[in-house]
């Protein structure tokens, strides 16, 4: 069994940055599980449908090809935000636990292991993950970096709607019915508030050679 690493954490905390450099480092392989929900979301949107309409969406999430997970459009504000809304139907979860599950344990060929990230990756999708991760920060650091990130991408936002969008993610994301975000009982806390990716990085780094590589 090759090793599963597992970092969860809030929204615009580092922890995707962190995980695809974490990847890299190892030789693992790297799967961004919020992807899949943007991409479910991005087929929503172009065709309309509801997102309140959990069976709807959940049929849409069977047709998402490894392709579309390299769409641009999944980097924009209105799909992020629509993601969040597909991500508390527990049909959609379903639909898509067994594309994460099984690049988990059966990682394309030539990796050594795998990293996914998410919010339910150590307590749901790998509870059993050799190592996890619980990336958190607080909410206005978080804020400033989306809204930087959304400027690079050409957005046009104010601050004050980024804040009251994270602050609406976050409430949903911690309070849904299914798969709530929460760190894993064993999971290892990391605060990115006063980090650079770079240190952050050397810290999840050293824990994960603690606890894989021999002694």
């Amino acid at each position: 069994m090759k090793p599963v690493i597992a970092i969860d954490g809030t929204f615009a905390s580092g922890k995707g940055t962190l995980a695809k450099k974490l990847a890299a480092h190892f030789g693992y392989a790297y799967l961004d599980t919020g992807k899949l929900y943007r991409a479910v979301a991005a087929r929503a949107l172009e065709v309309g449908a509801d997102l309140s309409d959990g069976s709807a969406l959940a049929k849409l999430a069977t047709l998402i090809t490894p392709d579309e997970l390299e769409s641009p459009a999944l980097k924009s504000g209105a799909v992020g935000a629509a993601a969040s809304k597909v991500a508390v139907h527990t049909e959609v979860r379903v639909a898509l636990k067994n594309y994460q599950v099984q690049f988990a344990f059966a990682p394309p060929k030539g990796f050594a292991g795998a990293v996914l990230d998410g919010r339910d990756i150590g307590t749901v999708i790998c509870p059993d993950a050799d190592v996890k991760i619980y990336v958190d920060a607080k909410s206005e650091v978080r804020a400033d970096r989306r809204y930087n990130e959304l400027l690079s991408y050409g957005e046009d936002i104010s601050l004050a709607q980024v804040v009251a969008d994270l602050t609406e993610r976050d409430h949903r994301d911690t309070n849904r019915a299914e798969a709530p975000l929460k760190p894993a009982q064993n999971a290892h806390l990391l605060d990115t508030t006063n980090l650079s990716i770079d240190a952050a990085f050397e810290q999840a780094r050293h824990l994960i050679e603690i606890i894989l590589l021999p002694k």
